[in-house]
């Protein structure tokens, strides 16, 4: 008997933490205006999130042991964090484009081609990586390569232009009025490959 009262306990004390932790992450979302919900909440949101903060143990001092304890149970658990990053918050992503030049005046547009789902989560990670600026000395050379395995495809090709850009998503109000995802270009390179292949 005992025991099943600690594990309701035990429960109980769980269910409140997780229930915490997702209702600090989407009131946050609410009193920050990112959501379709009228700006009148906001302020109310922002003091409950400040209730949601308090039963996380956040309101006290860094050091103190009943937040580190709240924290590594959270981060144990693995319920550290909501789910706010999904939608409606959908955080920008890198994009690489080339543009293929053909003798006749032709231009046409393509992306990096992979042939599974593996092989496109690494494309992914690789074009983040290559957006941060300690990755400044590989770019060149990441790019040449996988503007390389599109010429390999189309040895027609004259030139390829490599652009490689931030694409940002609209917010929620742009996003109502129609706007679509812009295209922030980080830089750009020219691989005349025709060149080369003499």
């Amino acid at each position: 008997m005992f025991s099943k009262r600690i594990h309701a306990a035990w429960f109980g004390i769980h269910f409140v933490l997780i229930t915490a932790v997702c209702l600090a992450g989407l009131l946050s979302l609410i009193a920050e205006g990112s959501t379709i919900l009228p700006a009148a909440l906001d302020r109310y949101a922002r003091k409950a999130e400040l209730g949601a903060a308090w039963l996380l143990g956040k309101q006290a001092a860094e050091s103190s042991p009943v937040r580190q304890g709240i924290a590594t149970y959270l981060h144990a658990a693995g319920v550290q964090a909501g789910y706010s990053f999904f939608a409606p918050n959908v955080p920008s992503y890198h994009k690489l484009t080339f543009e293929l030049f053909y003798d006749d005046g032709r231009v046409e547009y393509e992306s990096p081609r992979v042939r599974s789902k593996a092989a496109a989560l690494r494309l992914d990670s690789l074009l983040d990586r290559l957006a941060e600026s300690r990755y400044e000395p590989l770019r060149e050379v990441v790019v040449k390569m996988l503007a390389f395995s599109v010429w390999r495809e189309r040895p027609e090709v004259k030139k390829i232009r490599a652009t490689f850009g931030s694409v940002n998503p609209p917010d929620i109000s742009e996003f109502e009025h129609g706007k679509a995802e812009t295209l922030q270009p980080m830089f750009s390179f020219d691989f005349s490959l025709r060149e080369r292949e003499r």
